[in-house]
């Protein structure tokens, strides 16, 4: 006799948490994709480093925009998977790497915890919402997603469970365990 279940269904997809940071000498740069689904399990990782050129003729400002850009569209391209949102910290990632040098096709987020609050950049639109407790602001390129959209009901999945920052933190733990490793 078979006992009758029902399976409980996620929001389809995966978002994407992207890491962009720079290494210990400042011209070593790394980069990680981690892709999760709604439940925040493991889907893809994928990482890259870069070393900077040295050189007089960059100024600093610029040379870390384009690491950034560098990294980014090589995770991209690297990619299996593709998401349906993109996630990436604004304290690592500039609002002009997706505002003027990559354009990408899906929502595209810049998170900021609480306390690191930072305006919208061009383009972007302005989310406050709480993470659990914790005051989130999310600076949404091209817009912020509709409620009834797979985005949206993918990222309420993740916030209901305490997990819309979280996946930042284990990104960075792999990325320093593939680079360890490598």
């Amino acid at each position: 006799m078979s006992v009758p279940f029902r399976a409980t269904l996620e929001p389809g997809g995966s978002a994407a948490y992207l890491r962009v940071v720079p290494g210990g000498a400042g011209r070593a740069w790394r980069g990680a994709l981690f892709q999760v689904d709604a439940r925040g399990e493991p889907v893809e990782f994928t990482f890259s480093h870069l070393e900077l050129p040295a050189s007089a003729l960059w100024r600093p400002q610029d040379l870390r925009r384009r690491a950034a850009a560098g990294l980014v569209m090589g995770l991209f391209e690297a990619a299996r998977r593709t998401p349906l949102v993109v996630l990436c910290r604004a304290d690592e990632v500039e609002p002009a790497v997706f505002g003027e040098m990559i354009e990408v096709q899906l929502p595209v987020c810049r998170a900021a915890p609480a306390g690191a609050e930072p305006e919208a950049g061009p383009g972007e639109v302005p989310q406050d919402l709480l993470a659990g407790t914790v005051p989130v602001r999310l600076l949404w390129r091209p817009a912020v997603p509709n409620p009834a959209s797979p985005q949206r009901r993918l990222l309420d999945s993740l916030n209901g469970r305490g997990l819309l920052l979280e996946p930042f933190e284990r990104t960075l733990a792999g990325l320093e365990e593939a680079l360890a490793v490598g």
